[in-house]
């Protein structure tokens, strides 16, 4: 025969393992909800912070060697299409002059590529800003202007040039003017 006491110790030990029972299944549930959230809130920061680094890295310029004939030099487009920022040299009798091409709002921008006060040839493309590689001098990529730093004062000129059966062409004459407009401060 089972006592009285007997039967209150099974039905509280029955109350206690039922009150066991109900706890461990909502510590799961809590346990299982804050990891999803975790891992919800983890992949959204970074597919966020992989967008927005992606959309804030500079664009390094690829170094490519230009077709020069006579008077004209050219490349394909495609390689500043590829490439988003280009830089170029043409050797002259008295030394080489460095330019960069690279695409702006949709369009091909090509300027003179010299820092004359820190001796910089290249630039990153960051956003719609030109950034010196050697000294860190910004200027604004649609007018070449400075913006800060040490070499501010010597704007990026424009190089006039046409697009010809898939080739971005220019002539040396202007080449040279943008270049020397670019070793002097301000604009002539």
């Amino acid at each position: 025969m089972v006592t009285k006491r007997e039967t209150l110790k099974g039905t509280r030990r029955e109350q206690e393992l039922e009150l066991h029972r109900r706890k461990t299944k909502r510590n799961r549930l809590v346990i299982i909800s804050a990891v999803i959230v975790a891992i919800t809130g983890i992949s959204l920061y970074f597919a966020l912070l992989g967008r927005t680094e992606e959309n804030h890295m500079p664009v390094q310029a690829m170094w490519v060697e230009p077709d020069v004939v006579g008077d004209t030099v050219s490349m394909p487009a495609s390689e500043v299409e590829n490439n988003r920022n280009i830089h170029f040299k043409v050797e002259t009798q008295t030394g080489d002059m460095h330019f960069m091409a690279y695409i702006l709002n949709g369009e091909i921008q090509v300027r003179a590529s010299s820092c004359p006060p820190c001796r910089g040839i290249s630039y990153s493309l960051d956003r719609d800003i030109l950034v010196c590689d050697t000294c860190a001098t910004t200027f604004i990529a649609e007018t070449g202007d400075g913006i800060e730093g040490a070499c501010v004062y010597f704007p990026k000129a424009p190089v006039p040039y046409e697009v010809i059966n898939g080739s971005i062409v220019t002539k040396k004459a202007d080449l040279l003017i943008a270049y020397e407009n670019t070793l002097e401060p301000g604009w002539p």
